[in-house]
């Protein structure tokens, strides 16, 4: 098993969709105001008592990426609230609309204060009889014990269905058979991962195949080969909060292990945190020192440190590509022109500092 783990992420690895993972960077003021108070508006529903802002669980980082490409998508606020009741039920929001089921439910305690007078109105006849001077047949008792069972029963036929209707309005049972679906799926979406021949996975595919690894790594928390598969299914779906979780939690049960450095490291130089990118250099420079002939290491090495402006650690790494790479390469010429680009980004650095020196 532990090897099919392996060659998944292998396969993972091969995907050449791996574009810069979105960050959240709003258009405006405005926009991350609206941001916040959607995220503060919206209920974790694994953690129940927090809002999505508030809570580090995965389905909550999910929630709040997915918000934010709804922005992004010019959705308005009511749009992206429907979106997720409809993906979540009324549950996800602080202030449930006005539905048939809510109302049943602020109905019901005026149902029960009316059975609680029935029962002391009941109550308060069979008291007067009992001290009654006229003693009662054995027939009027028996038609008191009917007409008591008949004033009831109606009433709590009414409570079990209404109850029994709320219980299927309001829970969110839907969304559980539809994870326990996805969960029961996931070996046969291995399986179709490993195998060469079978078809592709789509995206849809993907995601359920990484919310079946999200149930199996709750149970298996040191699977390592799950956590990393489990971040490039996340780098594969553009979904930053999931890749970078997950091999944040690979790196810290296997920090010498340099698969798990390397997927780190290539989240960390994709994001737009400056704090990461310094991180994900880190990394990928604690790898060139073990191996300084690899072309992926180097790769990312040199684009991590063009993005940070290092242009000469970036003409460096792609120097020593170029002594890597074949004669026959195609790599080569896109090498060469990073190569340049750099030099002249380098040359005008170099030509603005005297500028300001002089100042």
């Amino acid at each position: 098993m532990k090897r099919g783990w392996l060659i998944i992420i292998a396969f993972l690895f091969s995907f050449n969709v791996f574009a810069a993972i979105d960050t959240f960077q709003f258009k405006d003021e405005a926009q991350e105001q609206q941001f916040r108070q959607l995220t503060e508006q919206l209920r974790c529903p694994k953690c129940q008592n927090n809002s999505i802002a508030d809570s580090n669980a995965m389905i909550a980082s999910d929630m709040r990426l997915k918000v934010y490409e709804l922005m992004q998508q010019g959705k308005t606020k009511q749009q992206i609230i429907d979106y997720m009741v409809e993906r979540y039920g009324n549950f996800v929001t602080y202030e449930p609309p006005l539905t048939p089921a809510t109302i049943v439910l602020w109905v019901l305690p005026l149902l029960f204060i009316l059975g609680g007078a029935g029962v002391i109105v009941m109550r308060s006849r069979k008291r007067r009889v009992h001290f009654s001077d006229e003693p009662e047949s054995a027939q009027l008792q028996t038609a008191a014990r009917k007409a008591h069972f008949w004033f009831f029963a109606p009433g709590a036929v009414v409570l079990i269905v209404v109850s029994v209707g709320v219980y299927l309005k309001t829970s969110d049972w839907k969304q559980v058979r539809a994870w326990q679906n996805v969960t029961n799926q996931t070996p046969q979406l291995l399986q179709r991962a490993l195998d060469p021949e079978a078809e592709p996975l789509n995206m849809a595919e993907m995601a359920d195949l990484g919310l079946g690894l999200r149930t199996r790594l709750q149970h298996e928390p040191d699977n390592i080969e799950g956590w990393m598969m489990l971040g490039r299914i996340g780098m594969v779906l553009n979904n930053a909060s999931t890749a970078t979780q997950a091999f944040a939690h690979a790196y810290k049960l296997s920090p010498t292990n340099s698969n798990v450095k390397l997927g780190y490291a290539e989240v960390l130089t994709r994001s737009g945190s400056l704090q990461d990118n310094q991180l994900g250099g880190n990394l990928l420079r604690e790898l060139i020192k073990t191996d300084h002939t690899n072309v992926r290491v180097l790769s990312l090495l040199a684009f991590s440190a063009f993005e940070q402006q290092n242009y000469r650690e970036a003409i460096g790494a792609w120097q020593v590509m170029l002594n890597v790479l074949p004669a026959n390469d195609q790599r080569r010429a896109v090498v060469q022109r990073s190569i340049e680009q750099a030099q002249v980004a380098q040359a005008g650095m170099d030509s603005t500092k005297p500028e300001s020196a002089d100042k």
